[in-house]
Formats: structure tokens, sequence, C-alpha cells
């Protein structure tokens, strides 16, 4: 996964990560660039997350709604489970560019998720979701973010891009991008802290 991020004045900024997932409830995720990050691996087990970093003995409690990079939160990349996290109810009904779509209201199930509500937009007739917006605890919307560039990949057609949009400060944007997704049989041991202290 690429990640690239872009605010007014400033340099772009890029980071590439290599992202193991089992189910929705155990992920790895490991930075391969910037070489200064290289090594730093994070692990999900359910809605807990720590961070391993080459320098620390131990790893680091840290929180879903955290920034990762950019307009990225962790959860972004580590946990994007609405059906799991979510309850939702459909609120409305949209006519976009001649598609129908179901206006979803999705609240969380607790505080410990990404973010407390999502409004997410998806086609009646493919099921594939257009957008979403994410909103904090005091109902404050935080980005947007859009879903495109369908492909089949790992054997269901899903978005291979999806653009989140700063929605406090105009401008602040971060691209990301899944390539190369492949099916592969993982072993329970890799989501373990145990497992990730001996890969660094």
């Amino acid at each position: 996964m690429v990640i690239n991020s872009v605010r007014p004045d400033k340099e772009a900024d890029l980071h590439k990560y290599r992202v193991l997932s089992k189910g929705n409830e155990n992920a790895v995720v490991m930075v391969t660039e910037p070489a200064s990050e290289r090594g730093q691996i994070m692990l999900m087990k359910g809605r807990d997350l720590w961070v391993f970093m080459p320098e620390v003995s131990q790893p680091v409690r840290i929180s879903l709604a955290q920034r990762l990079t950019g307009q990225v939160a962790n959860g972004d990349l580590a946990r994007a489970n609405f059906s799991g996290d979510y309850n939702p109810k459909i609120i409305s009904t949209e006519k976009i560019g001649g598609e129908s779509y179901h206006v979803l209201e999705l609240i969380a199930v607790d505080r410990s998720v990404t973010y407390q509500r999502v409004v997410y937009w998806v086609n009646e007739k493919s099921g594939w979701p257009l957008k979403a917006e994410f909103y904090s605890l005091s109902n404050r919307l935080l980005k947007k973010c859009t879903y495109e560039n369908f492909q089949t990949m790992a054997g269901r057609v899903r978005p291979t891009r999806l653009v989140m949009e700063d929605a406090l400060r105009n401008g602040e944007k971060s691209v990301l991008e899944y390539s190369e997704m492949k099916l592969r049989d993982l072993p329970d041991k890799i989501f373990t802290k145990e497992y990730l202290k001996k890969l660094d």
C-alpha cells in the first residue's frame, strides 16, 4: 500500500506499507518506506493496536484514531471493519450521476473504534461504496473519503484507490493505493507480539 499525502506549500509525503491481514480482527502493518521509519510494525488484535519500533524494546499501545500519516489514521490502515465496528441504518436514498445510492449512518459500537460516526454512500445495485464522511464524538466532520478505481483483486472487485480529504484544513489530502493483493494462508502466530519482536 502506498500513501501519498499533500498539503498546501509543503512537499508531498510518501509512505509505503506491507499489510498482512487475517479476517477482520488480525493485521500486521510494516513500514517499508521512508527508510527512516523502516522496521516499524503495527499489530492489530481485535480493537487493540500496538506499534513496535526497532529502538524501543517493548511494544507501545496506540489508538486506532491516532494519526498514522497525512489524513490517514492507524485504524484506516489496520482495521477498516465497518460491519463489525458500527451499527448501521439507512437514512436516505440519493441519485448521483444517474445511479441510485443508499445513504447509511454508521454509529460506533463503542469509543475504541476509529470514528464515532460515519455517513456512507453505497451503490444500490452493485453494493460498491462511493464516498464516506467521518465524524468525531462531538459530531464534527473530520474527513471525507472517495472510493475509486475498482478492480478485481484477490478474487473480489474492490476500490484500489481511496482519497481522504481533511474537512477542517482545505487542500490537505492523502491518497491510498492498494496493489498486489494476494490470498495466502497466514499462521496465527504471525499476529502475536512475541513473533513480531523477532522481525526487527
